[in-house]
């Protein structure tokens, strides 16, 4: 199976979330997977939102990538975004990195595997609706128990030397903060300005982000190699993003005319949350922040997640990467969230690797390594034989 081909075709097919319809793309790798001998089944959700699954799950090992993709533009591309271009070098195209290459490579892993005559110890699960949240994808799945705690690699894009073994927790909210309105020309001595509270929160918001969290040694470890490995080519300082709360104030609306003081402010806030930190504790410190008529309401709530670094499927994954690469690999953390915190959540062991030019991701001109391509099939398929002769004892 051409791995390259393959991440062509999959660009090929529009998946774009919004609007989230994976219809087109889910039947084909039902096709992929029934051409090399495994049963798959397609769960249909709204509008579209479809994911394919083997209909065995009784793998030691799920192996998983999402198939929706954020949108994109033709303006500004050397290639059209939905070309699948192949030339010597790259596959380009949006969702080359993330991540309808990692999703390329499974495949192709998983047909090597079944070439080789093995009998496959894994699972397999190609999810919509993750660039959405996951309401439709993996949460669904969950929810559903279509697929059960074990050990699960997840195809996001990786440094290539490090698989990701934890991720920051997310918190979402909204704030809507209520003024005193009046007229402008006698502001700030009479009304009281919605706008000007947000301001003042958001003011406070750089003094939590201030704050640095205080790790365990192991963690420690973890966040330095990350700190390295994000680092490397530039002289940014890449400690706050692991030890610091990181804010943006996605959105921020208010104000009914510019001669009126302000009556109704809303502002929609992203965090991503260190390890130490409690989503909860945050929230209740952010309401003493704001004034008492504002309210506040939580839209998403997730502490940071970790995969033990001793567990069999990290020390397999790196042992893979460094026979392929010829380097010694370690794992690392990442600062962003993905569905390898809801399966957290849910009792399996996770980590992230796959293949992608991560300058590119969700940009112009997104493109994935032919040959980085190949290594994360390679990989794949040596983790796959770490797990065909094991017991469950030994995980």
């Amino acid at each position: 199976m051409n791995v390259a081909k393959l991440c062509s075709d999959l660009i090929k097919i529009r998946s774009d979330n919004p609007p989230g319809d994976t219809r087109e793309v889910a039947e084909y790798i039902r096709s992929v997977m029934e051409g090399i001998g495994i049963p798959s089944t397609i769960t249909n959700g709204p509008n579209g939102h479809d994911n394919v699954i083997s209909t065995s799950q009784k793998g030691r090992l799920l192996l998983s990538g999402h198939i929706d993709v954020v949108p994109a533009l033709n303006d500004g591309w050397t290639y059209p975004p939905y070309s699948g271009k192949i030339d010597e070098t790259w596959v380009y195209g949006r969702g080359a990195t993330d991540m309808k290459g990692g999703c390329a490579a499974i495949l192709s892993a998983v047909a090597r595997a079944k070439e080789a005559g093995d009998e496959l110890p894994v699972s397999l699960a190609f999810v919509c609706d993750e660039e959405g949240g996951g309401k439709y994808g993996t949460r669904y799945l969950l929810e559903k128990n279509l697929i059960h705690p074990c050990d699960v690699l997840i195809a996001e894009p990786t440094p290539a030397h490090a698989p990701a073994v934890g991720q920051k927790g997310v918190c979402r909210f909204d704030v809507e903060f209520a003024g005193t309105p009046g007229h402008s020309s006698l502001y700030p001595l009479f009304g009281e300005s919605a706008v000007t509270q947000a301001m003042d929160f958001l003011a406070w918001m750089k003094k939590l982000h201030s704050r640095v969290y205080q790790q365990t040694a192991e963690m420690e470890e973890l966040i330095e190699h990350s700190i390295q490995i994000t680092g490397e080519g530039n002289t940014a300082d890449y400690g706050p993003i692991f030890r610091q709360i990181m804010y943006n104030p996605g959105v921020i609306s208010g104000g009914e005319r510019v001669n009126i003081v302000a009556q109704k402010c809303s502002l929609m806030m992203d965090m991503r949350l260190p390890w130490g930190c409690d989503c909860d504790e945050v929230l209740d410190e952010i309401c003493s922040h704001i004034p008492k008529s504002a309210v506040l309401t939580p839209k998403t709530k997730a502490n940071a997640s970790l995969t033990a670094s001793n567990s069999f499927l990290v020390q397999k994954t790196c042992d893979a990467i460094g026979e392929v690469y010829g380097i010694t690999s370690r794992p690392m953390v990442q600062w962003a969230a993905s569905d390898a915190r809801a399966l957290r959540l849910a009792g399996f062991r996770a980590l992230e690797y796959g293949p992608g030019d991560l300058s590119t991701m969700h940009g112009l001109n997104e493109r994935v390594m032919i040959d980085q391509l190949k290594k994360c099939e390679d990989i794949y398929f040596r983790l796959i034989q770490s797990y065909t002769d094991i017991t469950k004892d030994t995980l």
